[in-house]
């Protein structure tokens, strides 16, 4: 494949936001008077939500953005990756953009991370579509997740071998697909080396297993604040057969929020826009047809 073909697929202009001394990446598309917000989660980036933005820019103003150490963003090498800090960046670009009437679109970490930023700022959230995620401490940590935690080897094959994002290009979608090439490496473009893998390992070791780690905290009182959301239209859409968030995670949600719209994807793994991104897209445009003017 010629170096960079995935480009086409991903024809939009990067905008920077400065965040104290690094500079925050977003794609900023269309144009509308309800934003929507798409939020990734590791190991991706905007790229993981270019069928979305080409969807819907000529009928919305779409915006992706990527997370510190992700993406196009600055890759600190020295800097707070946790869940606490992704939330107040995301709090600060949707207050620097003056962002209102926004659908939340959330993804994997995207959960945890645009959920926590809603419940800081309820007033300029409309909607929420939810796609194969959590916001609660985690019930259960993978066995292969697990390993990438290992004290020195973990990081080793994260960063080093870059073992995690590699991993997730077969085993986030469903068993029977294969990520197109182009796919492929524009999800793997951004972490092409130790220094650039340094979000993924710091994502994967802020997964908190037991009450004392800083991020179980955040996550519980978040899952007591979901409740406060529970106003607003929302769909969660659900790869079925995703092994990470398990169908059980949606379960969970649907307790919280038992008025919510449900798409249920039986052939679908983790990588909801990368399995079913015509489906998930069509679902998307038609909850904000039904929905944006609530």
């Amino acid at each position: 494949m010629p170096v960079d073909q995935w480009k086409s697929e991903y024809p939009f202009e990067t905008k920077y936001l400065s965040i104290g001394k690094f500079k925050y990446a977003y794609i900023d598309q269309g144009k509308g008077a309800s934003p929507v917000l798409a939020v990734h989660g590791n190991p991706t980036w905007s790229f993981y939500w270019r069928r979305l933005i080409s969807g819907l820019q000529s009928s919305h103003r779409v915006l992706a953005v990527d997370h510190m150490g992700c993406g196009n963003s600055d890759k600190p090498q020295d800097y707070p990756y946790s869940l606490a800090q992704h939330r107040d960046n995301l709090v600060t670009f949707i207050d620097a953009l003056d962002l209102r009437n926004v659908t939340l679109v959330v993804h994997d970490w995207g959960g945890a991370i645009g959920l926590s930023a809603a419940v800081m700022r309820p007033e300029r959230i409309a909607r929420i579509v939810i796609t194969n995620t959590g916001a609660f401490p985690p019930p259960y940590l993978p066995k292969r997740i697990a390993a990438c935690r290992w004290p020195i080897l973990g990081s080793i094959g994260v960063r080093g071998f870059n073992a995690f994002a590699r991993a997730a290009i077969t085993m986030a979608t469903a068993k029977h697909r294969r990520l197109p090439e182009n796919a492929a490496a524009g999800l793997l473009w951004p972490y092409n080396s130790w220094a650039n893998r340094v979000a993924i390992d710091r994502f994967v070791r802020d997964i908190p297993m037991a009450p004392d780690h800083p991020t179980y905290r955040v996550l519980s009182e978040l899952e007591k604040a979901l409740p406060t959301l529970g106003d607003r239209p929302i769909l969660m859409v659900w790869g079925m057969l995703d092994w990470c968030f398990r169908p059980e995670c949606l379960r969970r949600f649907q307790k919280i929020w038992p008025q919510a719209e449900v798409l249920e994807l039986s052939d679908v793994g983790h990588y909801v826009m990368e399995d079913a991104p015509e489906q998930t897209v069509a679902a998307i445009a038609h909850f904000l047809a039904t929905n944006e003017h609530d």
